[in-house]
């Protein structure tokens, strides 16, 4: 029986992937019928399933490929289930009718857990006349507000989280106001943003010209384009976004630009799609082929990356035949184009284990080395399964051959897809994978460096008690085994360590052989010059990459994930903060104290009467459980479920004033009330402020103590300790860290793309 590398990595396969019973009982007594049940599942689907099953259990075995979670966790389970991550829905049309038609599609997508992208740059911009009901448009941006409250409604009724992905392209008249809108802490925190930037304008800015904004033909102003790559450079250089996407370099190098134009990405940004395309994913584990690792001898079998990469392949090629699809529509361009996105993961610690630093220059001719093979035998294999089972549907051979990408490829992949075909429009992706990196061992993330070699997450048991638990990368795990405790080479680096214009240089490299696109993201110093930082995606655009996002900590975005350091002399600030992971609820004390709060909100003829219970734990007193009362009857079915939600958080521990900000954030459409000088959008809203004054009269909040006046994103006092990093709305421990675009736990393997 396969024993896992890290508890942390028994928990995310018990908790994500294993199937069980509806009361909780295991199916899958081991990982391994784990792999059984994918393997035949997706073997199912060829002539000969016993053999192909047991092809397919040999790739998963020891976590040498690892289908994407969703894949995990589906297959074989017998429920209607998309085993696609993430979706490109359609065009939105520039009508009221088709942008709430739209809008349904999204909830659709969402209720089944997949994340979405969208292209907002078909809607008239704010101020544009609307014909026939004479009125101005209110812009992209306030329906990109209603997506927001839609994805937050879904989110409260129980579906896995969904995450977003919003483009505009960058001669939008409203860029401007997209390019802001994140700057405001409440708005569109549901959504990642991108801009889609064209050749024509990397030129302007370049040349110093100006810069048109128009829609439809109609120019509605004029700025010098460095104005505006300005503005997008300081907006992700202070609040991390909006990314920036090379939109015409994507068409450019598209397989299928014969047959689709794409404007807009999944929310991580590695898989551009057009209109309803669906993202598959899968990543080979590039740490468990490398032999020999820290000899003279090391080196990765290409032989087995081969035959691996063949096999993956046909296991994904299959996956769009099995998987169910939220539309009709998904469906249909998923069988007719047969789009997969196979990928890779522990790239950093193949080259720590053949001793390269992770962005020398020896390691990105690395990467470009086992990429380029990837892609080979990702074609040919293709090439192969087109011969048997036939060419994806659109596939027309001399169109295809032309694209850009194929140009690259050599003369034996051209000919065999000019003889048989291909199966698959498109093969390679590098998604994100930081959680089942976490399940196959802690292997380092896609192509991301390592990030910590070593880290302590803290878990209370149920006796009260606390357990310090190491997690340690693979790298550093195989090096202490094979050399105990002698010191890590100097080529063992880490994110916080590296250069800008190493990740520059190695995401370069991998796009090279990519079809499709790459999550990755750029850490830059906190004390990065605004000129230097600006450089780093030049350089992302002249290297060839498909797009860049950065990420620098600040008092905006946080700082990083800060490592323990186990020695005496370490300073008290970074051993890691007094911030726990609650395997089970804590249990309620016989007694507790508390504060009772009446609130009478203008028009409700009842008031409303809050009382909050605190427990005191490490010397801390914090909210433990709500309840809310009122004689109007009206109230009673939602402040019930309300109070059992909010409570239900509180047991957890844990950073929980996200709890205030979302409530805050509620607006009722028929209107809310001034109180105290102060617009409350809503009843949810002034509750909110209520539980605000609450933390803050106790001290688990900072700030003014004035109740509905007071700051929703004050800082976190846990035992007069500065919070390490953003805290985990998963499992509550600091330390959230930004992986290939996408906020991570560490400490739980929570992450914002799913």
């Amino acid at each position: 029986m396969t024993r896992f590398a890290a508890p942390i990595a028994e928990q995310i396969w018990d908790s994500k992937y294993r199937l069980k019973q509806a009361d909780g009982t295991p199916i899958d007594l081991s990982v391994e019928d784990s792999w059984r049940r994918v393997a035949r599942d997706l073997a199912r689907m060829e002539a000969d399933p016993a053999l192909w099953e047991d092809r397919f259990y040999a790739a998963l075995e020891d976590f040498r490929f690892l289908p994407a979670g969703r894949i995990l966790a589906g297959a074989g389970t017998g429920r209607e289930v998309t085993l696609f991550n993430c979706f490109v829905m359609g065009t939105i049309p520039d009508s009221m009718e088709g942008i709430f038609q739209a809008l349904k599609e999204a909830a659709l997508t969402m209720q089944q857990g997949g994340g979405i992208g969208y292209d907002f740059s078909t809607i008239r911009p704010k101020g544009a006349p609307v014909h026939g009901v004479a009125a101005d448009a209110s812009g992209p941006l306030s329906f990109m507000d209603v997506w927001d409250a839609m994805c937050r409604t879904i989110m409260s009724a129980g579906a896995r989280r969904g995450a977003m992905m919003a483009t505009m392209r960058c001669d939008h008249p409203d860029i401007e106001a997209f390019i802001a809108a994140k700057q405001d802490s409440a708005r569109l925190r549901m959504f990642n943003l991108s801009v889609l930037v064209s050749d024509a304008f990397m030129q302007a800015v370049r040349d110093d010209a100006p810069w048109d904004l128009q829609f439809e033909g109609r120019v509605f102003h004029t700025l010098p384009a460095r104005d505006l790559w300005n503005r997008i450079m300081r907006a992700t250089y202070d609040y991390a976004e909006p990314g920036v996407i090379f939109i015409d370099r994507i068409n450019q190098l598209n397989n299928l630009a014969y047959t689709e134009t794409i404007a807009a990405t999944n929310p991580c940004g590695e898989q551009p799609l057009p209109p309803y395309g669906a993202c598959l994913l899968g990543s080979v584990n590039l740490a468990r082929l490398v032999e020999a690792p820290f000899t003279p001898d090391a080196r990765l079998d290409m032989a087995a990356l081969d035959d691996l990469v063949r096999v993956a392949v046909r296991m994904m090629d299959n996956v769009v035949d099995a998987s169910r699809f939220p539309l009709p529509q998904q469906a249909l361009e998923a069988q007719a184009k047969r789009r997969i996105g196979l990928g890779v993961t522990g790239l950093a610690d193949a080259l720590v284990m053949l001793g390269l630093r992770y962005g020398a220059p020896d390691a990105v001719e690395q990467t470009r080395v086992w990429m380029h093979a990837i892609a080979r035998a990702a074609y040919l294999a293709s090439a192969d399964l087109a011969r048997e089972k036939g060419a994806f549907p659109l596939f027309h051979a001399d169109e295809f051959l032309a694209s850009g990408f194929m140009a690259r490829m050599d003369g034996d992949v051209r000919d065999a897809v000019a003889r048989h075909g291909i199966r698959n429009a498109l093969l390679t992706s590098i998604a994100p994978t930081g959680t089942i990196s976490l399940y196959a061992g802690n292997v380092s993330s896609g192509i991301e460096p390592v990030f910590a070699h070593a880290y302590t997450r803290k878990v209370l048991q149920k006796d009260g008690s606390r357990r310090e638990e190491e997690v340690v990368d693979y790298a550093v795990r195989i090096w202490r085994e094979l050399n105990g405790d002698a010191p890590l080479p100097d080529w063992f680096t880490d994110a916080q360590t590296l250069a800008p214009m190493d990740h520059v240089a190695m995401q370069a490299a991998a796009q090279e052989w990519v079809d499709s696109s790459i999550s990755k993201t750029i850490n830059c110093p906190e004390d990065i010059s605004f000129e230097d930082f600006k450089d780093v995606y030049l350089a992302a655009w002249d290297q060839g990459c498909k797009g860049c996002t950065t990420y620098r900590p600040n008092a905006v975005t946080g700082s990083v994930l800060s490592v323990s350091d186990k020695t005496e002399a370490a300073p008290e600030r970074d051993r890691g903060a007094e911030v726990v992971y609650l395997t089970e609820p804590l249990d309620r004390p016989a007694t507790l104290e508390g504060a009772t709060y009446k609130l009478k909100f203008p028009g409700s003829e009842h008031a409303i009467y809050i009382t909050i219970n605190d427990i005191v734990q490490a010397g801390q007193r914090r909210p433990f459980e709500v309840f809310i009362n009122s004689k109007n009857m009206e109230h009673f079915a939602w402040t019930v479920a309300l109070t059992r939600m909010i409570s239900a958080v509180f047991r957890r521990g844990g950073d929980v004033s996200f709890v205030v900000e979302e409530l805050k954030a509620v607006f009722d459409p028929r209107g809310g009330a001034w109180i105290e000088g102060r617009y409350v959008p809503s009843i949810l809203a002034a509750i909110g402020g209520v539980i605000e004054r609450h933390m803050v009269a106790t001290g688990f909040l900072a700030g003014e103590g004035m109740g509905l006046k007071s700051d929703p994103k004050a800082e976190v006092m846990i035992k007069a300790e500065r919070p390490l990093g953003p805290a985990c709305p998963s499992c509550g421990q600091f330390g959230m860290m930004m992986i290939e675009g996408c906020k991570t736990c560490p400490s739980c393997g929570y992450s914002e793309c799913g």
